[in-house]
């Protein structure tokens, strides 16, 4: 049986597959559920997106009260290591994946707009708006969320309906999170 001190080691320096499948697996069946220790595997620059999706799957499923954390921290991943391959794809499918733990929380939906690229509108806006459209009916705060659609519809040209949600932020009168 494997240690903490070894799981964390390993996460941290093996290049081997079977190796870090092999402890996170001993890690699951000794019940370990913290996070900060998963994040140290989800880094490891050896996974490619396939395995931090196996791992990350498991862990969420195994563990249901850390799944919102393990969601946000594979979407940051995502979005800062695979993000011109897969054009945040998998970041935004994991903010989503987030938002339905706790869609009250505004950081799955403020965080995937700043995968936003309006160049070449990647993730597409229209994607992004439906899903914090989503978002607006269920946060605590709406302030930061109708500033994000006013700045998307902006993007994409839909000046009316920018200037409908420029309205909704300043109705919304507490101040933004982000």
């Amino acid at each position: 049986m494997l240690s903490r001190t070894e799981i964390r080691h390993i996460f941290n320096t093996s290049k081997n597959f079977n190796e870090l499948f092999d402890a996170f697996n001993a890690a699951i069946h000794q019940g370990i559920d913290d996070v900060e220790i998963y994040r140290i595997l989800f880094w490891n620059d050896s996974l490619g997106n396939d395995e931090l999706i196996l791992f990350g799957e498991k862990l969420a499923k195994e563990y249901r009260h850390i799944a919102y954390d393990v969601y946000m921290w594979l979407a940051n991943i995502f979005e800062v290591l695979y993000g011109k391959k897969d054009n945040y794809e998998l970041a935004l499918i994991y903010f989503q994946k987030a938002a339905a733990i706790k869609p009250e929380q505004t950081d799955p939906y403020l965080d995937a707009c700043d995968c936003y690229n309006p160049d070449i509108d990647i993730p597409p806006a229209k994607l992004l708006i439906e899903f914090l459209k989503i978002g607006l009916e269920l946060v605590n705060s709406k302030k930061s969320i109708a500033l994000r659609l006013a700045v998307l519809y902006q993007a994409i040209g839909e000046n009316d309906l920018a200037e409908y949600y420029r309205v909704k932020f300043d109705e919304a009168g507490e101040s933004p999170l982000k």
